[in-house]
């Protein structure tokens, strides 16, 4: 869990709710079903609009690493790569066909069998960048779904304040209710600006900066695959892998 996150999204909640109670216009007036409509239905068809279906699957799947990121325990990964490279020294890279199948992860699984299969370490280098890079930009691609929410909900906000003052508007002859109609308006407002200061923007930068992790992690993982190929010295693939840790 990823407690920072948490606490942003309680410490934003609590910033927005007690500054409308400090300000004296208490929580209830932030609750609007017109607002919500107008805000939270308008970005999200906005970015239907924008988004095709695959990519916007991809983003929900993806939206859970704001709390949980993918778990990268490196030192982990590199005790296992120099246990395999101590493997393949002394049984042959063969030797490395029964550990394909206890591995969980795809990629890490695709980097043995191309080391087990022979490959040359050129060929281990190409086949695995591609596959980086792919998954690097689905992912990237995921995450902007959330900047582009971001970027439409202060707008449709601004929409909804319009809205509400054209409402407004209507109603001059009673000056009771202009105070009450104005205030209303700018709830949408709160409502766009808020959500994209306090959860799109910063989703969209916190998923980034899982996919950059989780590439880095990859990297890693295909030098210390091009290291075995070559027969490289355990201690020298631990040394070099080391690095990643930093």
């Amino acid at each position: 869990m990823d407690v920072l996150s948490l606490l942003g999204l309680l410490l934003g909640a609590c910033a927005i709710l007690l500054g409308a109670m400090l300000k004296g216009s208490g929580m209830a007036a932030l609750v609007s079903s017109a607002a919500f409509m107008i805000v939270v239905v308008g970005t999200v068809a906005a970015i239907c609009v924008q988004t095709p279906l695959d990519v916007m699957k991809r983003a929900m799947r993806i939206l859970p690493w704001v709390f949980r990121p993918p778990a990268t325990a490196r030192a982990d990964l590199i005790r296992k790569i120099v246990e395999w490279s101590n493997t393949a020294r002394k049984q042959g890279l063969l030797g490395l066909e029964a550990m394909i199948e206890q591995e969980p992860d795809d990629f890490v699984r695709k980097a043995l069998q191309l080391v087990v299969d022979g490959s040359e370490p050129e060929v281990i280098r190409s086949t695995l960048e591609v596959d980086l890079q792919v998954r690097e930009q689905a992912d990237t691609r995921a995450a902007k779904v959330f900047e582009g929410m971001g970027v439409y909900s202060p707008t449709l906000g601004i929409i909804g304040a319009v809205l509400g003052l054209m409402a407004v508007m209507q109603n001059l002859a009673d000056p009771s209710k202009l105070g009450q109609g104005i205030a209303a308006a700018f709830v949408a407002t709160v409502y766009g600006i808020g959500l994209a200061n306090l959860f799109f923007l910063p989703a969209a930068s916190k998923l980034k900066g899982a996919i950059h992790t989780q590439s880095e992690t990859r990297e890693m993982v295909i030098d210390g695959m091009i290291s075995i190929a070559q027969g490289e010295n355990p201690r020298s693939i631990e040394s070099k892998l080391q690095g990643y840790l930093h």
